[in-house]
């Protein structure tokens, strides 16, 4: 039996007098990559985000690698292996790539081992390296999302958090960084993936979950869910 490198129990999150999470439970085992899919406003970047620390859980438990992460600074969750791609890609503009890069690896205290890193990161996003004295703000929106990843990856995590990596992107781009998602899965990197194209998101995932305001209403494996005829017609546009 797989063990989890992440347990998410009862977890409830307010906005205010709103309740965006109502006791959520799920987990994702070492090693796997599992899809968080929804509508919008169903509760899914609610959920990272307060994986991550950057929002306070009302109630419940996130154990990460055991140690329990609601009372645990975001920054220090960083160290602990785990990072996020978020939203929007937020990579700072006025900075050049490879700028970008190292404020990934803000935790890190190895040269040499930063070093290579960033060589694994060039040879994984070879349009990095050909752009990294460019200013982060000058590249396309697939080019920008490669960095948001390859930012994440700096800093070595065991658990990389995605959030709607393929938002804004052309048909060709999407492709691309899902191939990567694949790619940084196999290389050992656990991934919990949060998706508006379920389509795309259950045909690389192992195992999802569906959010619908607030609640899981449904879990399995990906690809019988890619088959669900409910899911179909609610998420895949059947």
């Amino acid at each position: 039996m797989a063990e989890p490198i992440l347990e998410v129990k009862d977890l409830s999150v307010y906005y205010g007098v709103i309740q965006a999470l109502k006791g959520i439970s799920f987990h994702v085992d070492k090693g796997e990559i599992v899809a968080l899919i929804g509508a919008n406003g169903a509760g899914k970047t609610t959920t990272l985000h307060t994986l991550s620390g950057l929002l306070k859980a009302e109630t419940g438990d996130i154990l990460y690698k055991g140690h329990e992460l609601t009372k645990t600074p975001s920054h220090k969750i960083v160290s602990l292996g785990m990072a996020q791609v978020p939203e929007g890609r937020r990579v700072f503009a006025e900075m050049t790539v490879l700028q970008n890069l190292k404020m990934g690896a803000y935790t890190r205290s190895d040269k040499a081992e930063m070093d290579a890193t960033l060589k694994d990161i060039y040879r994984r996003f070879p349009r990095l390296e050909e752009r990294k004295n460019q200013l982060a703000g000058t590249l396309s929106g697939g080019e920008q999302q490669m960095l948001a990843m390859g930012r994440a990856l700096m800093s070595h995590p065991d658990l990389i958090l995605m959030d709607e990596p393929s938002m804004g992107l052309s048909p060709i781009f999407v492709n691309e960084i899902f191939n990567i998602i694949e790619d940084v899965n196999k290389d050992g990197v656990t991934v919990l993936l949060v998706e508006q194209n379920a389509r795309k998101a259950l045909s690389i995932a192992n195992r999802a979950y569906v959010l619908e305001t607030g609640s899981i209403s449904k879990e399995g494996d990906a690809k019988e869910l890619l088959n669900d005829e409910a899911i179909r017609k609610a998420y895949l546009g059947e």
